[in-house]
C-alpha cells in the first residue's frame, strides 16, 4: 500500500499548492512513483494546479484518473461523492509508492464546513492530514497585488485550534502543520503558539506534530506581467516576451505631468499611462533605459486612443524591450483589474516554481518530513533524485563558481536558481550596471552574485602578469599578455587558477574550444594523467550511467582510452556511482579481431595494470555491458558485463552518437560535458544549453571543486 498524505487548510488563499509543490518535492528524493489526487475540484474537465503537480512526477497518470469528483457531485450526494472518492482514489494508490493529496479549493463553502469535509475524506483515504494555516489576512482587507495584511501569532494560534478540532471531530489524524505566508521574522513566536495549541490537545501516547513556518515571499504571490495582460484582457504592443515572467509588485498611476512621474517610478511596478500622453510614456521609456531610475515591470497604456504615427515610428527606433500593454479601459478599471490580478505557480513559470521550491527548503525539515511520511527510500534512482543528490552535495559545501557569460538570460536565469538554491557562490562576468539591469528585468534576484568587469583594473595587470609568466615559453609578452586576458573565458580561467573562484563554467555562447583552451594553458592536467577527457553524466528512468569520451579525443590511442577509462571511474565514484568499466567495441571478448578491437584490448590490458583494483571489461559490446541476459550468452562469469556502469567509447564519433541517440530516444537526462583530467574544474556547456542544464552543470562543478580542496 502507498504511503499517502493529504494537504488541506482552514480557508482558502493560504498557499496549499505551493505546500504540495514542496512535499512532493521532498518525496521524489526518496522514490520514482509519486501519484498526486484531488478529492474535489470545481471541474473533472480540467485542473490547473493538479496539472502543475503532476507535471513534477515521472510516473505518467492521466489528470483525469487523478480527481475524485466534482463540486456539484459532492452537494448532490455526499456519501455517493465519497464513495467515488475513495475507489478512484485507491486505483492511483494501487499504481504509486506515495501519493499527495490536494485538499478542495473553498470555492462556495464555509471555512470549518470545508474543512470537516476534507478531514472526513482524510480518515475515509486512511491519509494523515499535513494542515497548512494560512499567515494573511484572506478576508482580503488590504489586498493589493497578491499581498494582504499579516496574521499574528495569537490569531495564528486561534486559526490552528479551530483546525485541529475540526480534524479531530471526523477522527483524522493529523502529522504535521505548516503555517504558509507568514510575516517575516516572526517564525519562533508563531511556532510557540501553534504548538501551544497542539500541546492542549495532544493524547499523551501520540508523537509530537512538527510546526515549520514558511514566511511570505511577495515575489511568490504577486502576479506576473502575463498575468496582469491576461486580468486586462489587452494586447502586448510592443517589448520583450521573455520578460512576461517578471512579477509585478506595485502599480504608478501616471496621469500627472512627466516631471511628477519619474520620481514615482518603483521597482517592478506597472506603470499605467493615458495612451494620449505621448510625453509621459517616452519619459518613463527613457527613465528605463537610463539605469538611473527604478526598473519597471511594465506600461500599461490606457484609454481608446491610438498613438500618432510620429510616436509609433519613434518607438520602432527605440525598440524598447519592457513590455507595453494596450487596452481600452478607463483608469479606474484598469487599475482595479491590476490589483485584482492573480498570482500562482504555473508550469509556464519554472523560475517561480524553482523559487517556491528553494523558499521550502529553507524552512522545512525535508529529512524529518520524509521520515514522517515513512517512504523508504528506492534503489531506483531517477533523473530528479540524482539532481537532488548533486544539489544536496553542493550545498554540504559551498563553493565559489565563476559564470563569463552574463549577458546570456539563460545564465542568468541559472545564476538565480543557484542562488536561491544555495547551490553555489557565483562570479558573474560583465558589465556591472548591464547584468544587474538585465536580471531586474527578467525577475531575477541576483543581489548575491559578485559581478566583476572582465576589464577590471585592479585583476587585469594581475592576470596579465601571470599569464606572461605561464606563456612565457610561447614567447607571450606582456603587453599581448594584458589583451588576452580581457577575454571572458581566460579571465574567467585565471581567476580559477588564482584562488578566486573555484571552477568555471561557461559555453552557452561560446564554442567548446573558446571556453577550454585556455584551461589547457593555463590549469594545465593533474599529475599522472596525460590528456583531458570528458564524460556525460546520464540520467536513465532508473539508474546513472557514465559516458566516455564523448566530446574531446576525436581518435584516442590505447594509452589515451585507458586514461580516460581511469579518469571516468574516478568521476563515477565522486558523483556516487559505484563504477564497473566497459571498454567498447565492435566485439565481445574473443570474438572479433581487428585493429579497433585491438586497441580496445590493449587499453582494457593498461587499465587492469595502472588500476588493478578496478572492475573493468573489454573489448564488450554495448549490449553486453547493459543487459544481463546478454551478458550470461556473451560473457558468463564476468562481474562487469550485464552490470556496467561506466561506459568507454573507442572514439569521438561512436561516443558522440551514442549518448545523443540515448538522450533523445530513452528520454535520458545528459549532464555534461563534465570536463576531466584537469588540476582545478572547468566545464563546457552546449551552445543550446537550457537553464535547468547550466544549473546541473555549476552543481556538477562544485562537487568537483570538492574534491579539489578536500
Amino acid at each position: 500500500m502507498a504511503k499517502s498524505i493529504l494537504i488541506t487548510s482552514v480557508e482558502g488563499h493560504s498557499g496549499k499548492s505551493l505546500i504540495a509543490l514542496g512535499v512532493i518535492d521532498a518525496l521524489s528524493r526518496a522514490t520514482a512513483r509519486i501519484g498526486v489526487f484531488r478529492p474535489v475540484t470545481r471541474s473533472r474537465d480540467r485542473d490547473d494546479v493538479l496539472e502543475m503537480l503532476l507535471s513534477r512526477t515521472r510516473i505518467g497518470l492521466p489528470a483525469q484518473d487523478c480527481i475524485g469528483v466534482g463540486y456539484d457531485e459532492l452537494h448532490a450526494d455526499p456519501d455517493a461523492a465519497l464513495g467515488r472518492i475513495v475507489e478512484r482514489f485507491h486505483a492511483v494508490e494501487a499504481q504509486c509508492d506515495a501519493v499527495v493529496i490536494l485538499g478542495s479549493d473553498y470555492t462556495d463553502v464555509a471555512g470549518p464546513a470545508e474543512l470537516g469535509v476534507n478531514a472526513r475524506i482524510a480518515a475515509n483515504l486512511g491519509a494523515p492530514v499535513l494542515l497548512v494555516l494560512g499567515g494573511r489576512d484572506t478576508a482580503g482587507h488590504g489586498e493589493r497585488l497578491g499581498a494582504t495584511a499579516a496574521r499574528t501569532p495569537v490569531q495564528l494560534g486561534q486559526l490552528a485550534r479551530l483546525g485541529v478540532a475540526e480534524l479531530a471531530q471526523e477522527r483524522a489524524v493529523l502529522s504535521a502543520i505548516i503555517v504558509n505566508r507568514a510575516e517575516p521574522g516572526q517564525a519562533d513566536d508563531i511556532r510557540a503558539e501553534v504548538s501551544a495549541v497542539l500541546r492542549e490537545r495532544r493524547d499523551e501516547s501520540a508523537g509530537e506534530v512538527p510546526v515549520w513556518v514558511v514566511p511570505e515571499d511577495p515575489p511568490l504571490v504577486a502576479p506576473s506581467v502575463r498575468g496582469v495582460l491576461q486580468a486586462l484582457g489587452g494586447r502586448l504592443a510592443r517589448g520583450d516576451e521573455e520578460l512576461l515572467d517578471r512579477e509585478v509588485l506595485d502599480v504608478v498611476i501616471a496621469g500627472m505631468s512627466m516631471v511628477n512621474v519619474l520620481p514615482r517610478l518603483i521597482e517592478s511596478a506597472v506603470v499605467v499611462i493615458p495612451a494620449d500622453r505621448e510625453e509621459v510614456l517616452l519619459a518613463t521609456l527613457l527613465a528605463q533605459a537610463a539605469g538611473t531610475f527604478p526598473s519597471i515591470a511594465a506600461i500599461v497604456l490606457n484609454g481608446p486612443f491610438a498613438l500618432p504615427e510620429p510616436i509609433e515610428r519613434l518607438l520602432d527606433g527605440l525598440g524598447p524591450r519592457v513590455p507595453i500593454i494596450a487596452t481600452d479601459h478607463g483608469t479606474y478599471d484598469t487599475t482595479v483589474r491590476i490589483m485584482n490580478a492573480p498570482g500562482r505557480l504555473s508550469v509556464d513559470a519554472p523560475h517561480r516554481v524553482g523559487r517556491a521550491l528553494a523558499l521550502f527548503e529553507q524552512h522545512v525539515d525535508v529529512p524529518a518530513l520524509i521520515a514522517l511520511l515513512g517512504v523508504a527510500r528506492s534503489d531506483v534512482v531517477t533523473p530528479l533524485m540524482f539532481q537532488y543528490e548533486l544539489f544536496d552535495r553542493a550545498r554540504t559545501q559551498r563553493r565559489t563558481i565563476v559564470l563569463p557569460e552574463g549577458g546570456d538570460d539563460r545564465v542568468l536565469r541559472a545564476a538565480g536558481a543557484v542562488l536561491s538554491g544555495g547551490i553555489a557562490d557565483l562570479v558573474i562576468l560583465g558589465d556591472e550596471t548591464a547584468v544587474r539591469a538585465r536580471a531586474r528585468e527578467l525577475g531575477v534576484d541576483l543581489d548575491a552574485a559578485r559581478v566583476v568587469s572582465p576589464t577590471d583594473p585592479e585583476l587585469v595587470p594581475r592576470f596579465a602578469a601571470e599569464y606572461a609568466r605561464l606563456r612565457a615559453h610561447k614567447g607571450v609578452t606582456l603587453a599581448q599578455a594584458a589583451d588576452t586576458v580581457t577575454d571572458v573565458s581566460y579571465f574567467g580561467t585565471l581567476m580559477v587558477h588564482l584562488g578566486l573562484a573555484d571552477g568555471m563554467v561557461s559555453g552557452a555562447a561560446h564554442t567548446t574550444a573558446h571556453t577550454i583552451r585556455p584551461a589547457f594553458e593555463i590549469i594545465k592536467t593533474r599529475p599522472g594523467v596525460s590528456v583531458v577527457s570528458s564524460v556525460f553524466l546520464m540520467a536513465l528512468a532508473d539508474r546513472v550511467l557514465v559516458y566516455g569520451d564523448c566530446a574531446v579525443i576525436p581518435d584516442p590511442t590505447s594509452e589515451q582510452l585507458a586514461d580516460i577509462a581511469i579518469s571516468s571511474a574516478a568521476t563515477a565514484k565522486a558523483f556516487g556511482i559505484d563504477p564497473r568499466v566497459a571498454m567498447l567495441s565492435y566485439s565481445t571478448g574473443d570474438s572479433g579481431s581487428g585493429a579497433e578491437v585491438e586497441k580496445v584490448r590493449a587499453a582494457t590490458a593498461l587499465v587492469r595494470t595502472r588500476a588493478p583494483e578496478l572492475p573493468v571489461e573489454g573489448p564488450i559490446q554495448y549490449d553486453a555491458a547493459a543487459d544481463a541476459a546478454v551478458a550470461r550468452a556473451k560473457l558468463p562469469g564476468s562481474s562487469v558485463a550485464g552490470r556496467a556502469t561506466v561506459f568507454v567509447f573507442p572514439d569521438l564519433n561512436t561516443g558522440n552518437n551514442t549518448y545523443k541517440a540515448v538522450q533523445r530516444s530513452a528520454g535520458a537526462v545528459a549532464m555534461g560535458p563534465v570536463l576531466q583530467g584537469l588540476n582545478k574544474p572547468i566545464n563546457d556547456l552546449s551552445r543550446g544549453a537550457l537553464v535547468e542544464d547550466i544549473v546541473n552543470t555549476i552543481a556538477i562543478t562544485a562537487i568537483q571543486a570538492q574534491g579539489d580542496r578536500a
